[in-house]
């Protein structure tokens, strides 16, 4: 007759492993409905056969299983922003009816240099009409329109051939309103008419009682979306 002792042990064996292969369970259909990546685990299995399977070897794969559901999280979380990312690039392009690889531009240089995208692109409408080699008469060059001088505050080695460089020239005009913003404690249509304007100009005016505005902050301002009016330097 079996050891009443030894059947118990091996029963209670058993159950450990079936919580094991439960939890497993969940992980892989998990991973199965979002379809964002494969697990392959390895499992404890076992019958009236096999050895007694102690507490210590199942904690130990728990711990194991735990772990992997952890990275699963991350490659979860990681893939969630890049869907949302690219949701975001096609909603604008189709939006401003430009390629998908300039949306992609502005989209990741906004995000970058700390303003909403939202804002990244209505300035670039504004200014040339997202038209790479835009010039105009006071020698703004580009898709942000930058002047020289301004990009050279920032690098001093750049030269009016650097500012046709799409990532070059939005970078220069985005990181151009990031400071603006902070200039002007955060004052949206002041930061945008310095940027049309000239901050040393709209520092004057200001200073003198006088009124900046000339229309820019209203017509990039009008196709905002409503979270980068109040919040203009974060990202979506």
């Amino acid at each position: 007759m079996a050891d009443p002792w030894k059947r118990f042990r091996r029963r209670r064996g058993v159950a450990l492993i079936k919580i094991a292969l439960t939890q497993l369970a969940l992980l892989v259909a998990g991973a199965v409905a979002v379809g964002s990546f494969t697990a392959v685990i390895s499992v404890l299995r076992a019958s009236d056969e096999t050895r007694v399977v102690t507490s210590e070897e199942v904690n130990a794969e728990l711990e194991t299983l735990q772990r992997r559901l952890q990275e699963s999280h991350g490659e979860l979380d990681v893939t969630k922003l890049q869907l949302e990312r690219s949701t975001e690039i096609i909603k604008y392009s189709s939006h401003y009816q430009i390629p998908a690889d300039l949306s992609a531009a502005i989209y990741d240089v906004a995000i970058a240099e700390g303003i909403h995208p939202s804002l990244g692109f209505q300035l670039v409408q504004v200014e040339s009409r997202f038209e790479q080699g835009a010039r105009s008469i006071a020698d703004a060059i580009g898709y942000a329109q930058v002047r020289l001088p301004t990009a050279r505050a920032y690098d001093p080695d750049l030269t009016a051939k650097d500012l046709l460089d799409r990532e070059t020239n939005l970078r220069m005009g985005f990181r151009f309103l990031r400071d603006l913003l902070k200039r002007f404690d955060g004052d949206l249509d002041v930061a945008l008419i310095a940027y049309n304007r000239g901050p040393t100009l709209v520092d004057s005016i200001i200073s003198a009682g006088g009124d900046p505005r000339n229309g820019y902050a209203v017509a990039v301002k009008k196709g905002l979306r409503p979270k980068a009016v109040k919040s203009p330097t974060r990202g979506s």
